[in-house]
């Protein structure tokens, strides 16, 4: 027998945290058995009870997975689009489990992506609470100043506000035949994962970006794994996020 409140239910197939949930809750949108709840002390039993949102009857999965992907460029964090662009479950697919993305990497950004079908697990690690670092690699076009490290170092301030610090170290600097830097290869690493975040680090000091890839979040690294290709976290992977027997 499987007796819990519903926001964490809710919370457990993926519909939103728990905060968002409470809200959703609140405004009558899920229905226990034919009847909309509006009580966030409600409890449920899985087993025995019909839990519907936006018409969708809701259940726990029977088995969890948790994925690693190296998402190329080209596609998206959602399960459709109104745009018709491909998505990362055009990748991934495990017939008959509902899937979504640990966090989100955009458009043109390529690299690590967590998938799972967790939902607790998955609002856990989003949450700023978490304060997981994350590695990106990144190729912008010409020379990067030191003044300019420092800017995005300290938090580039945008409209006023200034953005999160970040950790900056050159790679690389590749030079053109009469010895112009022609592009420059950075690892940058955040703790916050606001929408593009680098993306407006670097348009904020007037750098174009060439290529931009996750390479780690915290200690799950993306290692060998090529372009499209996905693949079980490992044992010590699943420790690491506190998922371990």
């Amino acid at each position: 027998m499987i007796v819990m409140r519903l926001n964490k239910f809710l919370a457990s197939v993926g519909v939103a945290s728990r905060r968002k949930c409470d809200e959703i809750i609140l405004a009558g949108e899920v229905s226990v058995n034919g009847k909309p709840v509006t009580e966030l002390g409600t409890q449920i039993n899985e087993n025995k009870d019909i839990i519907i949102y936006k018409e969708k009857t809701l259940k726990l999965p029977s088995e969890f997975f948790y994925l690693k992907l190296n998402k190329p460029k080209g596609y998206i964090c959602s399960a459709s689009d109104d745009k018709g662009r491909k998505t990362v479950f055009d990748i991934v697919k495990i017939p008959n489990v509902r899937l979504f993305t640990v966090g989100r990497l955009d458009y043109n950004t390529e690299g690590l992506l967590l998938i799972t079908n967790d939902g607790q697990m998955a609002q856990s690690l989003i949450h700023p609470s978490f304060d997981i670092e994350k590695e990106y690699y990144c190729t912008i076009e010409g020379e990067i100043k030191q003044s300019e490290l420092a800017v995005l170092s300290a938090g580039v301030v945008e409209n006023g506000v200034r953005m999160p610090k970040a950790k900056i170290t050159v790679i690389k600097a590749t030079k053109k035949a009469g010895g112009k830097i022609e592009k420059t290869r950075l690892s940058i690493k955040i703790n916050e994962g606001q929408n593009r975040q680098i993306r407006r680090m670097f348009e904020a000091i007037g750098k174009d970006i060439v290529l931009l890839k996750r390479v780690a979040i915290g200690e799950i690294k993306l290692g060998g794994l090529q372009r499209g290709e996905f693949k079980k976290l490992s044992k010590k992977e699943m420790e690491v996020l506190g998922l371990g027997e």
